[in-house]
């Protein structure tokens, strides 16, 4: 189960594809992570699932992440006493706290944190996007609107204010129950939906307290304002285009997008690509030449992994799905062009003397003799230095840790397995050689580029960089290291 390329898939579970066997089959045509939509669904259905994937998991041999997603605050107009109303351009109308049903004349916005943010002037959006209106008179219970654009409008539809901070805990009372229900279940990463600012980021980070990896959702434009703050506190970052493109303008977006990817490529934080990557799947067995190419730009601008929603979890063809999206990202790996792209843009060395050394590691492993690298990390950090350098060679990151090797299944470039850990500098190079020949990514008499740090075990303490070949004539050894390799 090695990958014939270095950006990950993640793909959304739901009814059209939660069943053991879909998800096997998933794994099995490329899936990397499986996202759990708290947006929809039961408790009992995302538990089904999760089992599902640990199945996969040890069927396989290969270590899945999970993701679970939060919904975050959905912010939703009232009810209307009619099916829908008009709201043709020129139509003004109020919006008040008053939970009695609408007309045409006025609706409940039942957000009064809403109207306490609102200026005079200040862009409304509703429906993603489809009636567009502008605010004239505001106090803190009422607005009156003037539509913009726009034709219809029904019950509870979205609300969106892009040009406001809306002062509103991106934890809803929800997302804190799904949270812990998550935590228990022991998924692998956490996302927050509607992150606004880095103190969003940080409540979720003192709650989860290390039981999971942290993942920002960029979908505000007041997210891409404060982002190095949010990426102080990210393990990593979603380009969450549906959103994010509903309050910023089209053309817009693949600029947000490109901007958030190389913030998260100089911190060496994944970053994932989102929504409709292959929308047309939903319903067709193909995907459109535009979309392929939406596939391919993401792969070349170097993000760690690509994410399939309604595609996967409600589309009719959640298999080819991702076996075309596999397809594509193999495709553009074995361009010629690609390896320069991936060169172009290294990030700055901290103050780490390990940046130094994985910055070496990277150019010593170009040598055409080596086969490829292995890195030996506890917590994963030494591992996503590597991937933050984009080495063109397999790079086998060997952890002690199950909820390490998991989480690493989201970055770019890595083979994430569980090795035992290191007690001396010979067991090191047995082992890593062994785990190297096992897995297939060395031949006999292959170079091999071993990465650590010692003292064993200690986080964030890369400090060994050695040399191997593997031996013309071995198998692999009877010891402890090959037994846990053979079992995972």
């Amino acid at each position: 189960m090695q990958r014939a390329r270095r950006a990950r898939i993640v793909a959304t579970l739901g009814p059209a594809s939660r069943a053991p066997g879909t998800v096997k089959a998933l794994a099995q045509a490329g899936v990397d992570v499986f996202r759990l939509n708290f947006s929809h669904g039961s408790h009992d259905d995302h538990a089904a699932a999760f089992k599902a994937v640990r199945g996969a998991e040890m069927a396989l041999k290969r270590p899945l992440g999970v993701l679970a997603d939060l919904q975050g605050p959905k912010l939703r107009l009232g009810r209307f006493a009619d099916v829908e109303i008009e709201v043709k351009p020129g139509h003004t109308m109020r919006f008040d706290l008053n939970p009695a049903l609408g007309d045409e004349t006025r609706v409940q916005m039942p957000h009064p944190e809403i109207f306490k943010a609102l200026r005079p002037g200040m862009l409304l959006l509703l429906d993603d996007g489809r009636v567009r209106l502008r605010v004239g008179e505001r106090t803190d219970e009422w607005c009156d609107v003037t539509v913009e654009s726009g034709s219809k409008l029904s019950d509870r539809k979205g609300v969106a204010v892009p040009e406001a901070v809306i002062p509103v805990s991106a934890l809803t009372p929800k997302d804190r129950e799904d949270l812990a229900f998550a935590l228990r279940l022991g998924v692998d990463w956490v996302a927050l939906s509607f992150v606004q600012k880095a103190e969003d980021m940080a409540e979720l980070k003192q709650i989860v307290d290390g039981q999971a990896a942290c993942l920002a959702k960029i979908e505000k434009p007041q997210a891409l304002n404060d982002l190095e703050s949010i990426l102080d506190y990210c393990d990593g970052v979603m380009v969450a285009r549906g959103d994010l493109g509903v309050e910023m303008d089209p053309e817009e977006v693949p600029v947000a997008q490109k901007k958030i990817l190389r913030a998260a490529r100089q911190r060496g934080v994944p970053a994932i690509v989102a929504t409709q990557m292959l929308e047309s799947m939903t319903s067709a067995p193909a995907p459109t030449r535009a979309e392929a190419s939406d596939v391919a730009n993401a792969v070349y601008e170097g993000a760690d992994a690509l994410m399939l929603s309604a595609e996967t979890a409600a589309g009719d063809y959640p298999l080819e799905a991702v076996t075309i999206m596999n397809r594509i990202m193999e495709r553009v790996e074995r361009d010629p062009l690609w390896p320069g792209l991936m060169d172009a843009d290294h990030a700055g060395m901290d103050i780490h003397d390990v940046d130094a050394l994985v910055a070496a590691a990277r150019k010593a492993a170009e040598a055409s003799s080596t086969a490829c690298m292995v890195v030996f990390t506890t917590l994963g950090g030494t591992a996503r230095r590597m991937s933050r350098e984009r080495p063109l060679q397999p790079v086998l990151a060997l952890t002690p840790k199950p909820e390490t090797a998991r989480r690493l299944a989201l970055v770019w470039g890595l083979e994430p397995r569980l090795g035992d850990q290191p007690t001396s500098l010979e067991g090191l190079t047995d082992d890593a050689v062994e785990a190297a020949m096992l897995y297939g990514l060395a031949e006999p008499g292959q170079r091999i580029l071993i990465l650590a740090g010692t003292p064993f075990g200690a986080p964030g303490a890369a400090n060994l960089l050695r040399l191997a070949h593997a031996p013309a004539h071995a198998a692999p050894r009877s010891g402890q290291g090959a037994k846990r390799a053979r079992r995972t």
